[in-house]
């Protein structure tokens, strides 16, 4: 098997609908390659995090739109807003989206590096700074991107809201007033599109290297998380 059949077997990451590689199995590695190249569609671009499945069963575009979590376990139901920005400008409207949390805040960090099965890693750090948290994430942007390994959440527990920029480099917020993240994509130009649909719906691969799994310890470090994982 060579490396490109190898990095997709071991990155791939199923969406709801996709119970098999799919469109990934009877590549060959020229056409695989071609694929993992390709970052832009239309006007949207990709991080190098994720790519859509060979048959592009999600078309990757920019916008946002409303759904519900549901919590099974209180029975009680929270706003969503998920968007999909393209990358020449995600990491400036995520850290914007973090100014509505107030200026303390908990932070989340997702790691799926070394792991052999679906999910990923939780890290939690209360009570930092906001204006810290923003400075330290600006030297890990690179990681933030492109990893398709490195999830971060951050959250107020006192408003309640929380902002996610997944692994899959989306970003979702949740809280009972989404307002003032709708005002931000706004301005920014993303579109409210409630028949959008995400990458993380079908199939499609992640990447990431052993750079970035150091770099992630690095963060981890820097946020002061060396205390361990917890599930």
């Amino acid at each position: 098997m060579g490396f490109l059949k190898k990095f997709i077997r071991n990155v791939m990451r199923e969406g709801d609908a996709a119970t098999t590689a799919g469109s990934f199995e009877n590549l060959s590695e020229e056409e695989l390659e071609a694929h993992l190249r390709i970052a832009r569609y239309g006007r949207f671009v990709l991080t190098d995090a994720v790519r859509p499945s060979y048959d592009l069963q999600v078309v990757p575009c920019q916008g946002f739109r409303h759904d519900v979590y549901r919590d099974e376990e209180s029975r009680t139901s929270i706003p969503v807003l998920m968007a999909a920005v393209s990358k020449e400008q995600l990491f400036d409207v995520f850290l914007e989206m973090l100014d509505p949390m107030g200026t303390e805040v908990d932070v989340v960090l997702e790691t799926s590096h070394h792991r052999d099965r679906p999910g990923h890693n939780d890290l939690y750090r209360e009570h930092i700074d906001l204006p810290v948290l923003k400075s330290t994430l600006w030297e890990f942007e690179d990681l933030l991107l492109n990893d398709g390994c490195t999830g971060i959440a951050v959250l107020n527990p006192d408003v309640p809201v929380e902002v996610q920029f997944d692994e899959h480099k989306l970003l979702i917020a949740y809280g009972s007033d989404l307002r003032p993240f709708e005002r931000i994509l706004k301005a920014r130009g993303i579109p409210c599109d409630e028949q959008i649909r995400f990458i993380t719906e079908a199939e499609h691969v992640h990447s990431s290297t052993d750079q970035y799994a150091r770099r992630f310890e690095e963060l981890k470090t820097c946020l002061g998380m060396d205390g361990g994982y917890c599930d």
